[in-house]
Formats: structure tokens, sequence, C-alpha cells
């Protein structure tokens, strides 16, 4: 229920984006149209990605990939999927760099004694 209403919004917002950019006018009526239509167009799109993509590959995870094999037949949808991906990608890059360089930068700052007991505790953890 959650999701469809945050669908109706986001629609609700989209549309009143076009009305200020082309001067129209979307009626309530309409705007719930479409948002039914959208909502409705995901959960069928989720459960082709599932049922067919996911289970043909014998995954029960849809992936990027996934996605993009569905959205194939419109092209704008795949290129604006591809570019957010790429996007999400090199973010995650971004963060894990940033999450390398914050421990490095710790492991430096310690003390002798710390670094052996560092050491020490990887190589337990290791064993274990």
């Amino acid at each position: 229920q959650r999701l469809r209403a945050a669908v109706h919004y986001t629609v609700g917002c989209l549309c009143q984006e076009v009305e200020e950019d082309k001067d129209v006018q979307f009626s309530k009526q309409s705007i719930a149209a479409i948002s039914e239509i959208t909502f409705r167009q995901c959960v069928l799109a989720k459960k082709e990605c599932f049922l067919v993509l996911c289970r043909h590959a014998k995954r029960t995870t849809v992936t990027t990939e996934d996605v993009k094999l569905l959205a194939r037949r419109s092209n704008s949808l795949l290129k604006y999927i591809t570019q957010k991906s790429e996007e999400l990608a090199s973010s995650n890059m971004e963060l894990k760099e940033k999450k390398k360089k914050k421990s490095s930068v710790a492991k430096e700052e310690r003390t002798p004694g710390e670094q052996e007991a560092a050491v020490t505790e990887n190589e337990d953890s290791n064993m274990a």
C-alpha cells in the first residue's frame, strides 16, 4: 500500500512538471489512472524478472542485468537504466576507496604495540 502511494505521489509530481513545461492540465482521475497503470506495469515487470529471467538462470536474486534485459524493448528506458546503474557502480567504488583510505590511515596512526596486537588478532581470526 505504501509503495502504491509512493508511485502515485511520484506520478503526481511528474505530471506537475509536465504541466509547467507544456502548459497542459492533468485531471485527478488521469493522474490516478497513470499511477495505477505504472504500478501494475512494475508488478508485471517484477514477476517477469523473477519467474522468467532468474529461474531460467537458476538464481533467486534479480540483478541489474535482468532489469536491463527486461527493458530492452524500450531504448530510452534501457539507456536510462544503464546510466543509473553505472552511476551507482561508480558511487559504490568511491565509497569503497574512501573506506580503504580511512582504514589505512587508522592503521598508520596506531602505536607499534597496537599494530602487533592487530596483526596477532588478525592471524587468530584467520586460523579460526
